[in-house]
């Protein structure tokens, strides 16, 4: 029986990320809009990211959430102040959320979705504008690529 109960809450968990599918829209065309066949996140939109990527853990105004996982609000964050931090954190993971940075599909047991430079930017210039963040100076697609591997390995 515990079997059941963590299937059916990793399932959860895992559905509660993907985009709202609409009636009028059939299941395929919301799924493909997440990510591509070899997991890059299609969106390029720091708002959209967020929705579509962020928002199933961190919830839809950035507050975070306790429970089957401890989510850390993104509102009025004060860590928000390092454009940084926030981007090594979306590459690489921290705790147990998942890394973004790379390309390579990851030992889990799920396909790992992932995002490029401009991608990681988006979001991030997102954040500290938003959700109660106010930290207006942008970082860039290359100051996000100075903070990847030294090496260039995507992992």
């Amino acid at each position: 029986m515990k079997t059941r109960i963590i299937q059916g809450g990793l399932l959860a968990l895992g559905l509660a990320a993907l985009p709202a599918i609409s009636q009028d829209e059939p299941a395929s065309d919301a799924l493909s809009q997440r990510a591509s066949v070899d997991g890059r996140i299609q969106a390029s939109d720091g708002k959209a990211i967020y929705e579509q990527v962020c928002q199933g853990c961190h919830m839809p105004e950035g507050r975070g959430a306790n429970g089957a996982g401890n989510y850390p609000a993104l509102a009025a964050n004060p860590k928000a102040a390092s454009a940084p931090y926030l981007a090594v954190t979306i590459l690489k993971g921290r705790r147990n959320m998942p890394a973004f940075g790379s390309d390579r599909n990851q030992e889990l047991f799920v396909a790992q979705s992932w995002m490029d430079d401009e991608q990681v930017a988006a979001v991030v210039n997102y954040l500290r504008t938003n959700l109660g963040n106010n930290y207006p100076d942008p970082i860039s697609a290359a100051d996000v690529a100075a903070l990847r591997d030294p090496t260039g390995d995507r992992r």
